[in-house]
């Protein structure tokens, strides 16, 4: 049996005096797609930032790659989410003073990939996701969708054991959208496993395993269904 890429063991975080995770468990397999869609405000984003390593929950285990990350410093988790982790916030956040290709291009740099080696997979990326003409831009330049297909390709280009997305096509029309589905599908055709949040329902039907998120807590849904 394959182990388990993430593991989320009876996760609850606590903010102040609410609780925007109640008892959440998780476990996304290589190659699986788990989509979890819930209406805004419910605490998808608090997931997505829990499973990339980027909050630490109240209470209840993280377990990456069969390392439990949850009681590891600042530097190591930023360690880790270096080496394994693709995450693109709902905000589609780039660095503003880099060009396209230079933010596709950063992580590779900082995980010391050889010049020629991160050129092919920026081309590559940029290539599946119709951006490779945007690449000399400055993200000023960019529009929210062009933004979003650059910071997709960004934590693509990392080939990562783990791919977050929270709300990652937002900004895409359908045929960006098909795009976009499928570099995620080749990803996980390579053994990734990919955690999709959303509040659009007609993404479930690009999981293989779906989930609604509702009053804090996890429910299985139908990858196929419209959630009433």
């Amino acid at each position: 049996m394959t182990a388990p890429v993430l593991v989320l063991s009876k996760i609850w975080v606590r903010l102040g005096p609410e609780t925007v995770l109640k008892d959440v468990s998780l476990v996304i397999e290589p190659g699986t797609v788990v989509v979890v869609w819930g209406r805004s405000g419910v605490g998808k984003t608090t997931l997505a930032r829990v499973a990339a390593l980027l909050e630490r929950p109240s209470r209840g285990r993280v377990v990456l790659r069969g390392l439990d990350a949850t009681s590891l410093g600042v530097d190591e988790r930023a360690r880790l989410r270096l080496r394994y982790i693709g995450y693109v916030d709902q905000y589609y956040t780039l660095a503003e003073n880099l060009t396209a290709y230079e933010n596709i291009e950063l992580p590779l740099r900082l995980l010391g990939v050889g010049r020629e080696e991160r050129r092919r997979r920026v081309l590559e990326v940029a290539e599946g996701l119709g951006v490779r003409e945007l690449l000399p831009r400055l993200p000023r330049g960019l529009s929210g969708g062009q933004r979003q297909r650059v910071a997709l390709a960004r934590a693509l280009a990392k080939n990562p054991a783990l791919l977050v997305l929270d709300e990652p096509f937002s900004s895409l029309d359908e045929e960006t959208k098909l795009d976009a589905i499928r570099a995620i599908r080749g990803l996980a055709e390579k053994g990734a496993a990919i955690l999709i949040t959303t509040t659009d329902t007609s993404d479930l039907v690009f999981g293989d395993k779906c989930y609604r998120l509702r009053r804090g807590g996890l429910e299985h849904a139908e990858c196929m269904a419209t959630p009433s």
